[in-house]
């Protein structure tokens, strides 16, 4: 059939089973827009409160679905306002196809109104971007972008789409989804040198990250752990891929992470990683990082492999692929030496746990815990609040711990949750900082808008918790303009938004709130007060190790 540009673009949308996107209009993507108005029986359109919040909850979306999510944007601002939730997308290894609109392709370089440059814009930060200079090329563009979107190590894709190109007609074909590449288990060489590793190991741990998430390779890590009887931890974007209460599960790891798993890490012999990177919040100073442990590593993205420690046994391919050949040649053992140590150091960790009494960090997601639903996603922006939560928060179900991890980026949470819950089906949780919901509280208009179940906890101290923490610990506490000093009104900013809030400074009051909150049929905004002074614990210093490891501010502040 002949169709337009636009159609062809958003029946391929439709075509790789897109069922909702986000987005912004603008003139050079009216064509789109339009279109999009004449097939709204069939794919959903957010109109977000600004570009980055459409990104952030295409993110959001992506996360809790492992489906592509989609953002449209229009040329110029519109385009470089996705950039920020391009780059999140791409630090995480989220599947995101970003749809922009450009000036016609015959105006192209001659610095029209809103011309800009996104495909060079956007070349770091993309797996791939597309310029595309005629219809005929758009669909299957369009469809490999949502291919290698989700194929191998996931990742953003960028097509730009100019408006001739939108407006100019061609023959188009229906076609069924795509698929992802093909996977592959790693060399059959290099999973029995692995398996010699783990089979001569006394000291096992398993390290896994979001690759594990995107891989589906939960039960094989399970049982490998059960075989080798190995503790296990995971990195930030690791959380809420096993049960939380999983026997063998020890927590997050790293620079804030929970102290049974930082050591657990630092004192194993052997480190078998699974889809994980290990940047430099993870080993702190890597020359003093698990001195004494092989480091097994899979990853589908070969470049990960050896990249910031040396593996002993790199293997490239798909992990769940790779561990269900590796498992079979692995021997059974159990090792209760290693388990008494490992139990020791939980024991330990229960030591160091912040008890006090009243409205503190850990008491409010305690509190919060109550609340969730076995499917809850909990989202978070960055900063301390987003350190309590993943410390504390419980999950039972996969792919419900929604937060920025690579980039670190103030202002993912609001627009991330509004796509969780559109992703879910369900309502979703929003963890926050003041310092953090500054940054793009404007999406509360769109959550109003569109009714978004949405409970929003804000964990509001006055300042900029993490950097003054840091300046705290390492600046001789000059706290320089990390003290907010604002007057916001977080209830009455919501109400006049057209959602409901209150603010609490119990903790029956937050269980009380949180009640309501959850209760209600649209957002619904907690001003959760907190002392400027809480800290996030354990904590390992800048370029430190475990040996450097700060668990109580006794001498400190």
């Amino acid at each position: 059939m002949l169709l337009p540009g636009s159609d062809i673009l958003v029946k391929t949308l439709i075509d790789e089973g897109c069922d909702t996107v986000f987005g912004y209009p603008g003139g050079q993507i009216l064509n789109v827009y339009d279109s999009l108005y004449t097939h709204q029986d069939k794919i959903n359109h957010v109109l977000a409160a600004h570009e980055q919040g459409a990104a952030h909850a295409a993110d959001g979306y992506a996360r809790t679905t492992g489906k592509v999510g989609v953002v449209i944007s229009t040329s110029g601002p519109g385009a470089t306002n996705l950039v920020t939730g391009i780059a999140t997308a791409y630090l995480d290894s989220i599947p995101l196809v970003a749809i922009c609109g450009n000036v016609p392709t015959t105006q192209i370089g001659s610095d029209s109104f809103q011309e800009i440059d996104i495909t060079g814009v956007t070349l770091p930060i993309t797996k791939h971007n597309y310029f595309v200079s005629r219809v005929e090329d758009l669909a299957d563009t369009i469809r490999d972008a949502f291919r290698l979107a989700k194929s191998g190590r996931p990742g953003p894709v960028l097509i730009d789409v100019p408006k001739d190109v939108q407006i100019a007609e061609c023959e188009y074909e229906p076609s069924e989804p795509v698929g992802k590449e093909p996977c592959y288990a790693a060399k059959d060489s290099r999973i029995e040198e692995a398996a010699e590793h783990i089979n001569a190991c006394k000291r096992p741990f398993i390290y896994f990250g979001g690759g594990l998430i995107s891989a589906a390779a939960q039960e094989e890590m399970l049982e490998l752990a059960d075989k080798i009887d190995a503790p296990i931890g995971c990195s930030l974007m690791g959380l809420s891929a096993i049960p939380t209460a999983h026997p063998r599960f020890l927590g997050m790891q790293g620079m804030h992470g929970h102290y049974a798993s930082s050591m657990a890490m630092h004192k194993a012999d052997l480190i078998i990683s699974l889809g994980v990177r290990f940047n430099d919040r993870v080993t702190g100073n890597r020359s003093k990082f698990a001195v004494g442990a092989k480091i097994i590593h899979i990853d589908v993205d070969g470049s990960e492999l050896s990249k910031t420690v040396s593996a002993v046994c790199g293997l490239r391919g798909d992990v769940k692929m790779t561990l269900q050949k590796l498992i079979p040649l692995v021997k059974e053992c159990k090792k209760p030496d290693w388990a008494d140590n490992v139990a020791l150091f939980r024991k330990q960790e229960e030591g160091y746990l912040d008890n006090r009494v009243g409205l503190t960090p850990r008491q409010a997601i305690l509190t919060l815990n109550k609340h969730l639903g076995d499917n809850t996603a909990v989202c978070t922006d960055v900063g301390q609040h987003q350190m309590w939560s993943a410390q504390t928060l419980c999950f039972k179900t996969p792919r419900r711990f929604v937060s920025s991890g690579g980039l670190g980026t103030m202002g993912f949470g609001l627009g991330a949750a509004i796509g969780a819950a559109y992703g879910t089906g369900e309502r979703s949780v929003l963890v926050t900082g003041d310092g953090s919901f500054g940054m793009n509280l404007n999406e509360l208009a769109t959550a109003v808008r569109y009714n978004v179940p949405i409970v929003v906890l804000i964990m509001n101290n006055g300042v900029l918790g993490m950097v003054r923490q840091w300046q705290t610990l390492f600046y001789n506490k000059h706290y320089s303009n990390t003290v907010l000093q604002r007057k916001t009104d977080f209830t009455a900013l919501a109400k006049a938004f057209g959602a409901d809030g209150e603010a609490v400074s119990t903790v029956q009051e937050l269980d009380d709130a949180l009640g309501r909150a959850f209760d209600s049929n649209g957002p619904y905004v907690v001003d959760c007060r907190i002392d400027k002074d809480e800290f996030v614990l354990p904590m390992l210093p800048p370029g430190g190790s475990m040996d450097d490891i700060i668990t109580s501010l006794e001498g400190l502040k």
